[in-house]
Parts: C-alpha cells; structure tokens; sequence
C-alpha cells in the first residue's frame, strides 16, 4: 500500500506536525532541515533518527528528486512530513504528482502575529538570512501566501485577528481553519471538505475564484475580479504593476498582451514578489485541442467568441489596503484602446515581458 502523506507547512516553529503524529499512533514523523542546503548539506529525521545528507548541488528540488519522494515512495501507512519553512507544499506536490504516493491533506500553520506583515511586505529569503540555495530569489511574501493558499487546511496561532481572518478567507475559504491552541487533529482532518485540492495542481486555466471566496469587502480587505477580453498593451501593463503590488496581498491570474497574441501568460504576485509565467498557447491559437483537458475545452467552448476565441484577461486581486477602484483603473487604462486595436496587425509593440518570462516558465 503506497504512503498516505500529510504535509505541514508554517513559517514559523509549531507543533502542528507533533498533534497529528500523536493523534495517529501507526504515523510516520518525517521532518527537513534545509538551512545547510546552500552547502549541499540536509538533515532529515525519520520518527526521531537523525540521517545527515549531503547533495552535489543544494537546491529545492535536488532534495525533493534525491532525498524526499524517494523516501516516500518506500514508505507505507500514514506519514507526516514536516515541511522546513522555506518549502512550498505545491512544489512537494508537484514533484509526487508522479508517482503513487497520495496526498491526504496539506496543513498550513500560519502565525497570526507575523503573517500578514509577512504577506505584504518586500523582504527577501535572502534578507532574513533564510535562502536555499545561491539562486534563490524567492521573497518571504511569495512563500507565506502561497504556503495558506495551498492548504486544505488552516491552523493559527497567536491571538485572532479580524483582517487576517478576512484576508484567508478570500485566499482560502473552502480550508477549515482552527487554532493551536487546543488543536484537536482528528477533527482538524475530519473536517477538511471533499472538494478540497488535496495536491492537485493547477494548470492555469481553471476557475480562479476557488471556494467561492466572499465578494463583499470586510475590515478593508477586498477581492477584486478583472475581466476583460481585449488584450493588453505590454509597455502600460507593466507600468501598471506597482499598483498590483502596493496594499496587495496576493494577484493570480491568466493575461494576454498584443505583442504575443498566442501565449497565455501567468501573473502572480504576493506582496513585493512578482512572477510571470507561460501556460502555453490560447486554444485559438492552435488547431490540436487535445492536450487540453475536458473541463478547459468545455470553458473555451461556451466563452469562444468569433474575434478573440478563448484569449481574454482575468486577474485575481486581494487587497489589504489597497483601493480597488484605482487597480480597476489601472488595469482598464493598461488595455488597448479602439484605434490601437484596428491597428493591432501593424503596429510594432515593444514587450519588457518577452525575455522575462521565458526565464520563469510554470
């Protein structure tokens, strides 16, 4: 019987990980140490034993190809994996969606005290001293936001906080959240809803607004929901980018720029961390649709339109203090105008995301 995996992910030191071992006896512990990774060096307990290994080239996903989906892939049963800080749970899912390891849940323990200060700010990994690997350039805001946005469930800890409490719950609402203190984890994992992701990875292309996450603004947190079919001018969507990233929590979502009429890109950002992705070409670019699954084929099918066929925008935005009049505004004024449109065959766009994006592909 392949290994049934909880992950728990925190940026901050808890026993999350310890509750749920101890509330099923037959578990395996398994915990990382990756703050020697930039050195090749890893420590990884198993149930307590202490196995030290060293990597010819420290890196996230050395460690994970070498050390962690090898290890589960031999194991049995329930096992916890207590994530080291720095890693995304959606980058351990990733790297086991291939094999026959199931992911039960992924829990996020999330310390109300540093997290949404964490979520908003400009730090670095490398700033707090806490980078895997020379090439890390990854910023505390993309870890933390991406850690609770992953989860199936919540665990927090600290004193409650009606902000952050409205910010996860636009971040995540379908995840059960509950507190350290008392944690009961059989119920914790009991409660976690049938439609939740469990692992599964995103391509890009499905819904954004998962769990149907509240609309209505609360203690000044609001979710906006661009949508728009014209595509944008490059050169005034990334002068639009600071406002995307000033009282930000998090930005998600798919964008097409006339400069490449054929690709889908992918723009996401948490606090002061952007990332700019390609998912790959527009159905209506190409004329082979079956790579694409069925749920992506039905969705370009009822939206197609004769001009645009499935190519449109459609950001994602939670703000903490932002206002979301002024990123409407920005998006709206970063589209092409009508004349600029009936030019569009002709017209020579200069892209600062042409080369960016290649270097980050998804």
């Amino acid at each position: 019987m392949a290994a049934r995996v909880v992950l728990v992910a925190g940026f901050t030191h808890h026993d999350a990980a310890d509750e749920l071992w101890r509330a099923s006896p037959e578990s395996v512990l398994v915990r990382h140490d990756l703050t020697g990774l930039a050195e090749g060096v890893v420590r990884r307990w198993v149930d307590g034993r202490l196995t030290v290994l060293e990597l010819a080239h420290g890196c996230v996903s050395c460690t994970l190809r070498l050390d962690l989906v090898p290890l589960l892939e031999g194991l049995h049963g329930r096992v916890i994996v207590h994530l080291d800080p720095v890693l995304e749970p959606e980058a351990v899912c990733f790297a086991l969606s291939e094999t026959d390891v199931e992911v039960e849940a992924v829990v996020t323990v999330v310390d109300t005290a540093t997290w949404l200060p964490d979520a908003t700010g400009t730090d670095s990994l490398a700033d707090r001293g806490m980078r895997a690997a020379d090439g890390d350039e990854r910023t505390v805001a993309q870890v933390v936001v991406g850690q609770a946005e992953f989860a199936d469930a919540l665990v927090l800890t600290g004193a409650g906080d009606p902000v952050l409490e409205a910010v996860l719950a636009r971040l995540n609402p379908h995840a059960p959240r509950r507190s350290m203190d008392g944690l009961d984890a059989t119920e914790l994992l009991a409660a976690i809803p049938a439609t939740a992701r469990r692992g599964e990875i995103d391509d890009g292309f499905g819904p954004l607004l998962h769990g149907q996450p509240p609309l209505e603004p609360a203690h000044g947190v609001s979710v906006v929901h661009f949508t728009e079919r014209r595509p944008f001018h490059p050169r005034r969507l990334y002068d639009s980018i600071d406002v995307l990233l000033e009282g930000v929590v998090r930005v998600r979502g798919r964008v097409w720029v006339a400069s490449q009429p054929d690709a889908a890109l992918w723009l996401e950002s948490a606090g002061g961390g952007l990332r700019v992705g390609n998912l790959g070409p527009w159905l209506a670019a190409t004329d082979d649709w079956a790579e694409a699954d069925e749920d992506r084929r039905a969705a370009a099918s009822l939206r197609w339109d004769p001009y645009y066929g499935d190519r449109d925008q459609e950001l994602v935005v939670i703000t903490s203090s932002a206002a979301p009049e002024r990123i409407i505004a920005a998006l709206r004024a970063a589209l092409l105008t009508d004349e600029e449109l009936a030019l569009i065959s002709e017209l020579d766009f200069a892209d600062p995301f042409a080369d960016w994006h290649e270097e980050m592909e998804l």
